[in-house]
């Protein structure tokens, strides 16, 4: 009888076994399989959440099967007291596992809202976006131009959230006044920035910042990258370059940016001033005679006079010879590496070529050829 017994909760013990490795099996495929959701959504992780409280969420809207599931598989990853506040989008299909990653690795939100402030060198302008969760694309909801539109109620309101992201974007070729003026208009920055930063020490690029951040420090940063990059690409230079200093590297790739915005011609550009330079030729460019009308202040909506092509000032470079004293904008990267790494070429002259390009000549009779042509492409373009 007792053998019975014995033989019998032997084998309730096996099933048992057997059941609980099958729930187990179950439980892990569960996990890690594709999920309910149909498409993607922004997940909210409030400051101080629970697990818990997140998986009854994830449960009501759909996106996971079990919050039991997800809550164990959270605490066998040993990620359930990582939760990390913030907005973060989860794709559609995505599994439990994918979630619990995504709410744990931390970084900058990846949903919800964004304040962009563009630095433009024509106009600058600020960006209210959100992301669409079902595309995974930003959908515009407010844009205005500080200092002469009246900033949406929009913005006030996602100011409030709490993970709103904010980012500030500088276009290659802005000056540092241009910049200044809208880190002075982020009403979410603190402090003053001082001095104005020397031009062309700022480099073009994004920077996300946050609430609170300070607009000296976020001025540092754009310094510090320029840094990196000038000093890199000096490092790499040509030899036998007319250029004796990286402050003068900076101050040509300048040039070289505000001369062209096409990205195969920036070392043809670089040639030609370069090789002007060697042969004690004056710059003679329009862009930095601009900088000593403006100082930088915004752009020259005129033609340059006359009187402003003889004028005697630092920047005049029909007047004076060899470089500006300064940079004349905040040049990218990849005209700072045009300057110290010019196309080799016996061109001294350029002119625009009614595409959006330039026509390159090596003496003063093809440059005059070339000129005529444009000359008759405006005149055509003003008669039609």
């Amino acid at each position: 009888m007792w053998r019975a017994i014995a033989s019998n909760g032997l084998t309730l013990l096996i099933v048992g076994a057997v059941m609980l490795a099958g729930a187990i099996l179950w439980g892990k495929n569960q996990y890690v399989e594709p999920g309910p959701l149909a498409q993607g959504m922004c997940v909210r992780v409030k400051q101080g959440e629970t697990m818990r409280g997140l998986s009854d969420d994830l449960v009501k809207t759909g996106a996971v099967s079990s919050g039991m599931l997800f809550r164990i598989g959270a605490e066998y990853a040993d990620k359930s007291g990582a939760l990390k506040a913030g907005a973060f989008l989860v794709p559609a299909s995505a599994s439990m596992s994918d979630i619990v990653d995504i709410v744990t690795r931390g970084g900058a939100s990846t949903c919800g809202t964004e304040i962009l402030y563009r630095v433009g060198v024509r106009q600058s302008d600020v960006l209210v976006r959100s992301v669409d969760p079902a595309t995974s694309q930003y959908v515009e909801e407010a844009r205005y131009v500080p200092g002469e539109d009246k900033a949406p109620d929009v913005v006030a309101k996602v100011e409030k959230e709490p993970d709103t992201r904010y980012r500030i974007a500088l276009a290659e070729g802005v000056t540092a006044w241009q910049v200044v003026q809208m880190l002075n208009s982020v009403d979410v920055l603190d402090g003053d920035i001082g001095d104005l930063p020397k031009e062309g020490t700022l480099a073009p690029d994004s920077y996300e910042f946050s609430k609170g951040d300070t607009r000296a420090a976020l001025v540092k940063r754009m310094q510090d990258e320029q840094t990196q990059i000038l000093d890199a690409a000096w490092a790499k230079k040509a030899d036998g370059i007319p250029l004796k200093t990286p402050q003068e590297a900076l101050i040509m790739a300048s040039i070289i940016e505000k001369e062209t915005g096409v990205p195969d011609e920036r070392r043809v550009v670089a040639s030609v001033f370069e090789n002007r330079l060697e042969k004690g030729m004056r710059l003679q460019t329009d862009p930095t005679v601009i900088y000593g009308i403006t100082k930088g202040k915004g752009v020259l909506d005129r033609g340059i006079r006359a009187s402003e092509l003889r004028a005697n000032n630092a920047y005049n470079t029909y007047v004076v010879d060899g470089l500006p004293p300064t940079p004349i904008a905040n040049p990218g990267k990849a005209s700072i590496e045009a300057a110290v790494n010019p196309e080799q070429t016996n061109y001294l002259y350029f002119v625009a070529d009614g595409s959006g390009g330039h026509a390159f000549a090596s003496t003063l009779d093809e440059h005059n050829r070339n000129v005529a042509k444009w000359r008759q492409l405006e005149s055509e373009k003003q008669n039609n």
